[in-house]
Parts: C-alpha cells; sequence; structure tokens
C-alpha cells in the first residue's frame, strides 16, 4: 500500500520558498463539496439497500454473493466520511474536526479503495471458475471459502493501512486547519513500490480473468444468448469502475510522484499536477456509487428480490429471499448463469 510518511511540513516550506502554493478557488470547492454530497447520498442509499437484500436472502450463498457483500461494506465504511470531505471544502479548505477524524478519513480512503480493489478481483476470479471450470471448480467455490478469504483481505488491507492511525496529518496554515490525508500531495519516490504492489496485482487478475471470459463466450459456451449479454455486460461494468475510480488515480499518483519535486518543472505545472492529484481522489469516491450496479447485474437472487421489491409483490419477495440459485452442485450452465 502507499508509504504513510507524511511531510506536510516540508511540503509547505518548499512550497513558501518557491511562492508556489496551491490556488485552492472558491468554484473549485463548491464543485467538490457539492460532488461528495451527492455521492454520499448514492453510494449511502445503494449499498445499504444492498447490504439489507442480501442479509434477507435465505438459502445458499454464492461465493459472488460473499464477496459483494463485502465489497458493500467496505464502499459504507468510506461513505459515512465523505460528509467530512464536502465540509472540508464548502468551508474553503478548513478542517475543523481534530486530528484524530483527519487520520480516520485517510485511514478509510485507502481501506475502501484496496479493499474494493482486491475483492472486486475476487469477484473476478470467482467468474472465471464459475465460466471456464464450470464443474471442476465446485468443491473450491463455496461460501465458506469466500468468507475466509474476505476476512483475510480485510486483515491485510486494516494491518497495511494502520500507521495512517498513528502518525499527525493536521498543521496549522494561514489561519486555517489542514488534512493532509485527504489529498496526499507529499510524497518520497518510495511510494511507487507500495502504489503498484497494492494496485497492479488485482488490476492484472481481474483484467486477465475477464479476458479469458470473454474468450470462452466467444469460443462457444453452453449459455444462451440472454446470459451471454449479462456476463459481458457485467464484464464491462467491472472494467468501466476500474478505468473511471482506479486507474486514474494511479497513474496520476505515480506522475504527481515522479514529476512534482523534479528541478526543471514549473510552478504552474505543480499546481497543475495537484489539481489532478484531487481529482483523481475524488473519482475513487464513485465506486462507492457505481459498485450497487454490480450487485444489480452480478447477483440473480439481488436482481430478482429488487424487482420483487418495487413492484411490491410480497409473495415475489418471499419467494426471492428463498433463493433462485439451488445450493452448489450446478451444471456448467447453472454456474454461468450467475451473471
Amino acid at each position: 500500500m502507499e508509504s504513510v510518511t507524511t511531510e506536510l511540513p516540508s511540503l509547505l516550506s518548499n512550497q513558501s520558498s518557491e511562492s508556489c502554493a496551491a490556488v485552492d478557488t472558491t468554484v473549485e470547492n463548491t464543485l467538490f463539496g457539492c460532488f461528495y454530497i451527492l455521492v454520499f447520498f448514492m453510494a449511502l442509499n445503494g449499498n445499504s439497500l444492498a447490504l439489507w437484500i442480501f442479509s434477507h436472502q435465505r438459502g445458499a450463498s454464492s461465493p459472488a454473493n460473499v464477496f459483494l457483500i463485502h465489497l458493500a461494506v467496505a464502499d459504507l465504511s468510506y461513505v459515512i466520511i465523505l460528509p467530512l470531505r464536502a465540509t472540508y471544502h464548502l468551508t474553503g479548505g478548513h478542517w475543523p474536526f481534530g486530528e484524530v477524524p483527519c487520520r480516520l478519513a485517510g485511514f478509510l480512503f485507502y481501506v475502501n479503495m484496496y479493499a474494493s480493489v482486491y475483492f472486486l478481483a475476487c469477484v473476478a476470479g470467482d467468474r472465471y471458475l464459475a465460466v471456464v471450470h464450470a464443474v471442476r471448480s465446485l468443491k473450491v467455490r463455496r461460501a465458506r471459502y469466500a468468507h475466509i478469504i474476505s476476512f483475510s483481505l480485510w486483515a491485510l488491507v486494516t494491518v497495511s493501512m494502520a500507521p495512517l492511525l498513528i502518525t499527525r496529518q493536521t498543521a496549522e496554515v494561514g489561519g486555517v486547519t489542514v488534512c493532509s490525508q485527504l489529498y496526499r500531495e507529499k510524497a518520497s519516490r518510495n511510494a511507487l513500490i507500495s502504489l503498484a504492489v497494492a494496485f497492479t496485482p488485482p488490476f492484472l487478475a481481474t483484467l486477465s480473468c475477464y479476458l479469458l471470459i470473454i474468450h470462452s463466450l466467444h469460443r462457444g459456451s453452453r449459455l444462451e444468448p440472454a446470459l451471454k449479454l449479462r456476463a459481458l455486460r457485467t464484464i464491462g461494468l467491472v472494467m468501466l469502475i476500474y478505468v473511471v475510480c482506479f486507474l486514474p488515480y494511479h497513474v496520476s499518483r505515480a506522475t504527481f510522484i515522479l514529476g512534482y519535486n523534479h528541478p526543471g518543472i514549473s510552478c504552474q505545472t505543480r499546481r497543475g499536477l495537484s489539481l489532478a492529484n484531487r481529482l483523481t481522489s475524488s473519482l475513487t469516491c464513485l465506486n462507492g456509487a457505481m459498485d450497487p450496479l454490480i450487485y444489480l447485474f452480478g447477483a440473480e437472487k439481488f436482481r430478482g428480490t429488487l424487482k420483487r421489491l418495487f413492484c411490491k409483490d410480497p409473495a415475489g419477495l418471499s419467494g426471492a429471499t428463498s433463493g433462485e440459485l439451488k445450493g452448489t452442485h450446478e451444471s456448467s450452465v447453472s454456474a454461468k448463469s450467475e451473471f
């Protein structure tokens, strides 16, 4: 995960000496604040509904559903602090909440982002097994194993991000309190290693799994045309989340680390890199609003329950929560139809 060394004082002194302090305009702060409020309501409602539906489903749970449940929990763990980010911008870049909430905001940001990345990779791996090795994978595609993997990932990400909770992250600058954890605008080149280790493996794993799934579907499978289309939509949606939410941040972050302190870089370019860092950081929050679409396309039980819930069909709702996917001894076709 990204290096947790915070060098705000040195950053501020460097910026002062170079007369290149970041410029936060009123328009920029207003747009960021409104953006976080909008994402907060979308993500809170979507993921809360998802957790409610998943928790009321009866019958055998598929591994994919287990990973999606943990993904919803990860989203909600970060959604709850988005109002703090919005307040920070709407008050002109002032952090009024104190040191501990600042540390918590940074901690939850990274925990959510990397937990989401890894759970999306787990969903991709499960989809690959269900489509390409449907029969042979039945013994390993169990909800119990999915829970073990999920809690192991939570432990890994939490321990990796824990140092953010014990290092000072606020400073007084020009009469306002700055929370350096919201946008990490100072990082050593060592952070590139942790950045690559955190993001590259799950991204490549997800991309590889979905390319293999597409190849399998194209080569010929027993899936009906409608199910093939649903599978491809799910794949496209997951990759869209990577492209919109995660890839820009990591590319921008790497560019920022490599370029910001370069001797020949101009003040205007530094400000551009800082703005790109803030913009792409805010885009990562969109995954909380977009993930419920994966539940809609990727979980048959979720989709069925949602239809009955909004159609106000009590009998149908009961039937949906009793489980439309029957156990784990499925044929290759039924395994693939979990899309």
